[in-house]
């Protein structure tokens, strides 16, 4: 029998972690390198949908996500500025399953992290290079170690160090949009809607509080446009008072909860237009790497962890010499979606902050939502890459 592909992975955030633990569970031997000195993630919220949680429930994890997440289903709704309802927020796939979990990111990341060996991850590891030849590739190190993989794969980030290597750098773009974020006790806000991810929608603005940590936390995050870029970082210190005078004269319910807020961190919104190409020989760029989108969709984790399903099921069982001819393949078949996806966020964040025509035009387009997001939800990616496998073979 042929050795195992041995996978280096660069980065170990969520897609990195969870690309990971699909590809370990395929026979690949996989090794995770963090330039951090601990494997950890700022405190945030992220949301799991069907799509995502569909695998991972298969892989067993379904379990983790009930005891440390908060399911989000009954109560979703999207509102005008002035608490006005709009219409409900799909929680579910076409069938009715409520795959849709509000994460803290710390909690998203512990999942994954928890099934892997300890001697799987290597941290205080930064990534400065990248080398390849026709036996192997090669990651170098600040430490002076050296990785030698059969597929190097990066999941480093929308400032990806390996992305150069792949595709001529080219600066990410700015919204025009800061985030402020937090989390909130829920027990501050006793009356607060139970399992509800609640969305306000203004001029220019919007609004949004959802569930994390099996509810005893709020997260909420308020979206302003600026003149100004601010920095992409999830742990720049925010302006409190700048934050609750931009939502003053909101619906009660939004006035009332900033009322509570005392810290809050915010973050610039940026993205990328979709890369020429993911792939240079053995080299593959993975997640926010290859296809960073804004958060208008909440899809940029689960579209990682789908990254990550479907990259295992193409190199189960594969040789070492057949990477570098896989990994054009696995980007065809990933693009077709993540495209899509990427220019849906933000087509998405236009309806949100009311830009996308009059009121009522934009009401009307919340609710036709309901349709792609049917279509994003009912995705079955292990079902997808499996079918695509087979129709190439047929084809060869």
């Amino acid at each position: 029998m042929s050795k195992p592909i041995r996978a280096a992975v660069v980065g170990g955030g969520i897609s990195g972690l969870s690309a990971a633990h699909a590809l370990a569970r395929r026979g690949i031997d996989v090794t995770v390198y963090e330039q951090a000195p601990a494997l950890g993630e700022v405190g945030a919220g992220v949301f799991t949908y069907p799509n995502a949680l569909r695998p991972l429930e298969r892989m067993g994890l379904g379990p983790a996500f009930a005891r440390v997440g908060a399911k989000v289903g009954p109560g979703s709704e999207y509102y005008r500025m002035d608490g006005t309802l709009v219409g409900k927020v799909l929680t579910t796939d076409s069938a009715g399953w409520n795959g849709m979990y509000g994460m803290h990111r710390a909690d998203l990341l512990n999942i994954f992290a928890n099934v892997l060996l300890a001697s799987a991850v290597r941290t205080g590891h930064r990534c400065v290079g990248f080398e390849q030849d026709q036996r192997a590739a090669y990651v170098k190190f600040d430490n002076g170690n050296i990785a030698e993989a059969d597929i190097v794969i990066a999941c480093d980030g929308i400032h990806s160090t390996l992305q150069k290597f792949v595709v001529e750098p080219s600066p990410p773009e700015y919204s025009g949009s800061r985030a402020y974020r937090g989390l909130i006790e829920a027990k501050k806000l006793p009356n607060w809607r139970k399992e509800a991810h609640q969305i306000w929608m203004g001029d220019g603005k919007h609004f949004m509080v959802f569930p994390v940590r099996r509810g005893e936390l709020l997260n909420y995050v308020g979206f302003v446009p600026t003149s100004t870029e601010t920095i992409e970082s999830w742990s720049a210190i925010g302006d409190r008072d700048e934050l609750a005078a931009s939502f003053a004269g909101w619906d009660s319910r939004v006035v009332e909860l900033l009322d509570k807020v005392e810290t809050c961190f915010w973050w610039g919104l940026y993205d990328r237009r979709p890369l020429a190409k993911w792939t240079n020989g053995r080299l593959l760029l993975l997640g926010d790497a290859a296809h960073a989108m804004l958060p208008h969709l909440g899809q940029g984790a689960n579209q990682g962890i789908e990254d990550g399903v479907a990259l295992a099921i193409f190199l189960e069982g594969r040789s070492a010499d057949e990477v570098s001819g896989i990994l054009p393949q696995f980007e065809k078949f990933r693009r077709e979606r993540t495209d899509v996806v990427q220019a849906e966020a933000r087509r998405n964040g236009l309806r949100y902050d009311s830009r996308s025509g009059s009121l009522e035009e934009r009401d009307k387009e919340i609710a036709s939502s309901a349709i792609f997001r049917k279509w994003l939800y009912d995705y079955d990616v292990e079902k997808a890459a499996t079918a695509y496998l087979s129709q190439a073979r047929s084809a060869a």
